[in-house]
């Protein structure tokens, strides 16, 4: 295998959200928030953009922008299952080699990073990739919400293998930590697999589902980037995004 050529986005959406309700909808510069996040995709120019919606809603928002949307099940446990069902729904012979799952409420993250986290899916060996980024900010080291990730690099290398996904702060002794965040690029069997697989035992400990990945046996290989995009949780990082696109 080497670097997928024909890989489709993935990016769910749902309105229930306990620290911001309907938060797909927020209006961003005039549009709502999954309209700026599928933007963001086809900025990428990579392949397809496919919503996956867990309400009639967010589809008919996405489709008067343009976009291409597909009704999932609103009971799904996670996003990942909620991108396999779309995939099924949109992709049922295979055409793609790739399936990139886009976090929904990432309205400024820089379209380059979806094809550096194709990139990370080269190798041969490698069933699922994501994304870190160096922590520079003492407080991101001991903050639970902060993913740790723990990879083995090549010296001076960009890209490498996760050994372990954590919220405390590791591995010890002097050097970098990598802060990871909910962007991953999947070979469409290695999905399949994923959201077939039981919860692991990890997994629930850590509250960390590509945990389970990790204790199947699966390969996860991390690229590095520069910076962690800015995700929309709360009303605050709302008003921040809405400053942050109004400069674009």
């Amino acid at each position: 295998m080497s670097r997928p050529d024909k890989p489709l986005i993935v990016i769910p959406a749902r309105m229930t959200s306990t620290r911001l309700p309907g938060k797909p909808l927020a209006d961003i510069g005039g549009v709502p928030m999954i309209v700026q996040v599928w933007r963001r995709a086809v900025e990428a120019a990579i392949g397809p953009v496919l919503v996956a919606c867990a309400e009639a809603e967010i589809a008919a928002a996405v489709e008067a922008a343009g976009g291409d949307a597909v009704l999932t099940d609103p009971d799904h446990a996670s996003g990942s299952d909620r991108v396999f069902e779309a995939v099924r729904a949109f992709d049922p012979d295979g055409a793609h080699d790739a399936v990139i799952n886009l976090q929904g409420d990432l309205p400024t993250i820089d379209p380059a990073y979806l094809d550096t986290v194709l990139a990370a899916l080269a190798a041969p060996e490698a069933d699922i990739a994501t994304l870190a980024a160096e922590i520079t900010e003492d407080y991101e080291r001991t903050a639970p919400n902060v993913v740790k990730a723990v990879i083995s690099l090549p010296a001076g290398g960009r890209c490498g293998r996760a050994l372990y996904f954590t919220r405390v702060l590791a591995p010890g002794g002097e050097g970098p930590h990598y802060h990871h965040f909910g962007i991953y690029a999947f070979r469409p069997a290695a999905l399949e697999r994923f959201v077939n697989l039981p919860a692991g035992n990890l997994e629930r400990r850590e509250k960390l589902e590509q945990l389970r990945a990790l204790e199947a046996g699966m390969r996860i290989d991390v690229a590095l980037v520069d910076s962690v995009p800015f995700g929309v949780d709360t009303p605050a990082d709302l008003a921040r995004a809405r400053r942050i696109l109004a400069g674009r």
